[in-house]
């Protein structure tokens, strides 16, 4: 087992996390445990984990490691991404926190963000874009050298000489339309998909070549699951036909070419579109909770394994940890297999809470 980190400061937080994560250990270690899912093999217990961001101030206070930092530097990266486990008991780390990697290393300027009490948040896109619908989009050959790549690769690295086979890294890519709506800009990449669909083309060709470069260079650096999230391509975006049409076909390639589980992330209601999501080749499907767990186990089959938990918003931002409970517990009796998060947290969510979901998980198998 994972008992003596090296010393120094991220090692005396790798060791605290051991002693804290290990309290009541259980048969397998975490990533067995998730690896028993995927394999469809009984687990000791449901895995716990978030497919997108599950980073906290809490968090950040706990570790000692803080934004902007963790957005840009690699050991602070790792640290914040280690509170998954250290502080939550949640079964893997992940990487990064913001969604704007490919974007910026493909020539988008980003913007810093603000949490609601003037904290330090998320950075976003910021505007102009840098092409316009007539321009061609060009992949620089320094791609994996550009913007935050060379620190969210290096903090890969450090986690896993720390965590090596006993946690997990999901490492997060964004996906091709989302990229693409990054580079053109939304309104007249979604109006192009009506109008001129062979204009958008090339971005999409560039976009999914950087998320899968990226992907494949994070599973060589240590990734063990890549965690696509594509916001833009969710129904409340886009008609079922844009992305059955245009869309698909792109993560179908991607998925293909990246050679380590998948899980895929659409944000809101996809119920329109979770058939087609099922053909991607991603082996995890990640379900907000207004989307239908049901509806997901009889258009995908008994293969897919199902990942979600409760509203980030309403429920775990804003209730108690009873209430956290028991809206995970409706999302288990729905038919989720991995209990996480439903999108990204927001960074003002409450320990307590996320300790409320993963209590939630340890105790599902023995309700049952």
């Amino acid at each position: 087992m994972l008992r003596h980190p090296p010393s120094g400061t991220f090692g005396q937080v790798c060791k605290r996390a051991v002693i804290q994560a290990h309290k009541g250990e259980s048969e397998m270690n975490a990533k067995e445990r998730i690896m028993a899912v995927l394999n469809h093999e009984e687990a000791d217990r449901m895995p716990c984990f978030g497919a997108n961001s599950t980073v906290t101030y809490e968090q950040m206070e706990k570790v000692d490691a803080f934004w902007p930092e963790g957005h840009v530097k690699g050991e602070a990266m790792a640290k914040q991404a280690l509170a998954a486990y250290t502080v939550l008991g949640f079964d893997a780390v992940r990487v990064p926190f913001s969604q704007t990697i490919e974007a910026e290393a493909l020539g988008c300027k980003l913007k810093p963000g603000t949490g609601p009490d003037g904290e330090e948040g998320i950075p976003g896109i910021d505007h102009p874009p840098p092409y316009q619908l007539d321009d061609t989009p060009e992949f620089p050959d320094d791609f994996l050298k550009r913007g935050t790549i060379p620190e969210l690769l290096e903090a890969v690295r450090i986690l896993k000489a720390q965590l090596k086979d006993e946690v997990p890294i999901v490492a997060g890519i964004i996906g091709p339309f989302t990229i693409a709506s990054a580079l053109l800009d939304i309104v007249p990449l979604l109006k192009a998909t009506v109008r001129a669909p062979e204009k958008i083309k090339p971005f999409l060709d560039v976009a999914e070549k950087a998320g899968t470069m990226l992907g494949k260079a994070l599973v060589e650096a240590g990734a063990d699951i890549i965690a696509c999230e594509d916001m833009t391509a969710s129904p409340l975006m886009i008609p079922p036909k844009t992305y059955l049409e245009i869309e698909l076909p792109y993560q179908q390639k991607q998925f293909a070419a990246i050679p380590v589980p998948k899980i895929l992330h659409i944000c809101g209601n996809v119920d329109r579109i979770v058939a087609y999501m099922g053909q991607t080749g991603a082996e995890i499907l990640s379900l907000e909770p207004k989307a239908s767990a049901q509806l997901a186990r009889e258009v995908c089959g008994p293969e897919i394994i199902l990942m979600g938990g409760a509203d980030v918003a309403e429920v775990l931002y804003m209730k108690d940890p009873e209430t956290v409970r028991r809206e995970c517990r409706k999302c288990i009796d729905d038919g989720i297999q991995i209990l996480a998060p439903g999108c990204a947290v927001a960074p003002g969510t409450s320990t307590e809470n996320l300790l409320a979901m993963a209590e939630a998980a340890r105790t599902a198998y023995q309700q049952e």
